[in-house]
């Protein structure tokens, strides 16, 4: 019974200890020691422990924890301020060349420059915000 409640303080401490790595590889190792115990308690040898904690170990690391990392991935970060600002769709107010203009972004009028200086875009004319610089719209209009 000793080795059982081993395999099960083993198992605790690595599932417990997962909370400070956030790696998934202690929590794979701690399931492990888990089977172990249990096999253990079953009354199984303790070398056949040790295949059971290694192979189920080896199986979660190599199979189970890849499919959780991507699970708990984040693709999309989430932008603020100017930073979301890009990419959406602004109105030309005044024209907008590579000195300066006016565009209307969401209800708010910016300051504006053209993207590529040999564009100008006219009033009432739908143009893409490619960046922020400053307090100035860098925009562009599609050909």
């Amino acid at each position: 019974m000793v080795p059982a409640l081993l395999w099960l303080i083993a198992g605790v401490v690595l599932i417990a200890a997962e909370v400070l790595s956030g790696d998934f590889v202690l929590v794979m190792l701690g399931a492990g020691a888990l089977a172990a115990a249990g096999a253990s308690a079953l009354g199984v040898p303790l070398g056949l422990d040790a295949a059971v904690f290694a192979a189920l170990s080896l199986g979660l690391i190599f199979l189970a924890r890849p499919a959780l990392k991507r699970r708990m991935r984040v693709e999309h970060e989430l932008k603020t301020n100017v930073d979301a600002l890009v990419g959406h769709k602004a109105v030309v107010e005044s024209t907008v060349d590579a000195h300066g203009g006016r565009v209307r972004i969401g209800g708010e009028l910016w300051s504006a420059r053209a993207f590529d200086e040999t564009q100008v875009m006219h009033s009432g004319q739908t143009v893409t915000v490619m960046e922020i610089s400053g307090a100035t719209a860098v925009v562009w209009a599609e050909p």
